[in-house]
């Protein structure tokens, strides 16, 4: 765009903001948004204090900085190499400013601009030989105030609302909450748990998303932003920023960050998971960053149902509920300190390596030792007694080690000590103590383990030789009849 030649006015310069593209749907917000933005951009760059945003006594707004003050000639600039050049400042692209004139013109804002190298104010006039074209002219005067520090902007015909929608657009002023900061930029808490995500560029928001668990402030854009954000500076299109936040969300090390996402994981089944848990590095680093916090054990839906679940809660560890594609992947990690992640499988390892028998020795109820005594009752039918090679002994326990999937076992063959481990509460029943009894025998005569074909011939053999002694039993007793 070409300079436009001065031209002298009785009450000033004439300054023509040649603005060929009027932007029809901005309002008042979007047109105050801009002056905003100019004056914390000179607040960073200058380093000066923080913006005055005030509501004088006669209605007018006043957006004030403390920086440099406005030239004309800045008007000319399509975009700020000052700018483009510093990591935090909003406005980049130069254009704003004469954006925000032509809006507050179009909606009937008066705007005057006090500067210590000139004051400005607009105004429709002809082009410059071209008496026919009216076009929006900067006015510019000698300066009210040559001792003024920075620049005010004042708005004559802009409602409070106007003002307070154009204030939310910035996270200066917006008070979302910064949960993490990272290299590329912050995570925030929603300003309402159940409303939008919302996205800033350097502080100026330029989406929301309503399916996002957390906000984010991105201020170390990647090629995709920078390209995706244009005159508009709202609506930009979530591919644009996807890969940012994702990288916002891999650098965070806090706790509350972490488990806020472990936590909304666990919502995938009820389908009230957030889109940031349907990115798997993501998921996966919530829960490498939780696991070196806090004592945590992953699970799947299938696997809550575990006995083990029930002893790692008593243990104090967390429960996290994570999809079967998590879980999976979890057993290869290791957490952020470099610990391996414990998966339910890690978990029964542990648990068993520490184990040890409770045993019962002389506390049996009554009815628990009547079921008891029947112990070699059962071993006889079976053709199976103790003191036999492999098996030294019987016993009682309170506790019990967990078998293959967390599962609670109610007996166990321990072969190192050649002994039958019941657990006490199957001494309620005859059925359970036997059954239990015998299904343990199997182990011990075939020494092989659940599911194994040995195994269930073992099993086989005992029930047959049970059932045959019985009939047998029965045979001999109706004949004596």
């Amino acid at each position: 765009m070409q300079r436009a030649p001065m031209k002298r006015a009785t009450d000033g310069h004439a300054f023509d903001l040649n603005i060929e593209k009027v932007l029809e749907h901005w309002n008042v917000s979007d047109a105050i948004r801009e002056f905003i933005a100019n004056a914390l951009d000179e607040q960073r760059l200058t380093g000066t204090a923080e913006p005055q945003i005030t509501r004088r006594h006669d209605g007018a707004w006043t957006i004030e900085d403390f920086g440099r003050g406005l030239r004309y000639r800045h008007l000319t600039q399509n975009e700020n190499s000052e700018k483009a050049q510093h990591p935090e400042v909003i406005g980049q692209f130069g254009i704003g400013l004469k954006d925000a004139l032509a809006v507050c013109d179009r909606r009937s804002v008066r705007v005057t601009i006090l500067s210590p190298h000139g004051d400005i104010r607009t105004e429709s006039r002809a082009k410059a030989s071209f008496s026919d074209i009216t076009t929006l002219h900067a006015v510019i005067t000698p300066p009210s105030d040559p001792n003024r520090v920075g620049m005010l902007v004042e708005l004559v015909g802009v409602s409070d609302n106007d003002m307070a929608a154009a204030k939310s657009l910035f996270l200066s002023y917006a008070g979302d909450r910064v949960l993490e900061s990272t290299k590329f930029g912050d995570v925030l808490a929603k300003r309402e748990a159940d409303g939008p995500g919302r996205i800033y560029y350097k502080g100026l928001l330029v989406n929301e998303e309503p399916d996002f668990l957390f906000s984010y402030n991105v201020t170390n854009p990647n090629k995709s932003l920078r390209q995706a954000l244009n005159r508009e500076r709202h609506n930009v299109g979530r591919a644009a920023y996807t890969e940012r936040v994702k990288q916002i969300l891999t650098s965070c090390r806090s706790t509350e960050v972490a488990v806020a996402l472990a936590a909304d994981l666990g919502q995938f089944m009820s389908g009230r998971m957030h889109d940031e848990l349907g990115w798997k590095d993501v998921a996966l680093h919530a829960c490498r960053v939780l696991a070196a916090a806090e004592a945590v054990l992953f699970v799947t839906a299938l696997q809550l149902r575990s006995a083990a679940v029930d002893y790692a809660k008593q243990d104090g560890y967390r429960i996290v509920v994570v999809p079967e594609d998590i879980a999976a992947k979890l057993s290869t990690l290791t957490d952020t300190e470099g610990r391996p992640i414990r998966d339910l499988a890690a978990y029964e390892r542990e648990f068993n390596d520490s184990f040890e028998f409770n045993f019962v020795e002389h506390e049996l109820s009554p009815a628990e030792e009547a079921v008891w005594d029947l112990r070699d009752a059962a071993m006889q039918l079976a053709q199976f007694a103790v003191g036999r090679p492999g098996v030294k002994e019987i016993r009682v326990s309170e506790t019990m080690r967990l078998g293959a999937g967390g599962a609670e076992v109610v007996g166990l063959w321990d072969a190192s000590e050649k002994r039958i481990v019941v657990r006490r509460d199957q001494l309620a029943s005859p059925t359970a103590f036997c059954g239990t009894l015998l299904h343990e025998v199997s182990h011990a005569v075939s020494r092989t383990a659940d599911g194994t074909l040995a195994f269930e011939q073992a099993l086989t053999e005992r029930l047959g030789l049970v059932a045959s002694a019985a009939l047998s039993d029965r045979s001999s007793r109706t004949g004596d009849r």
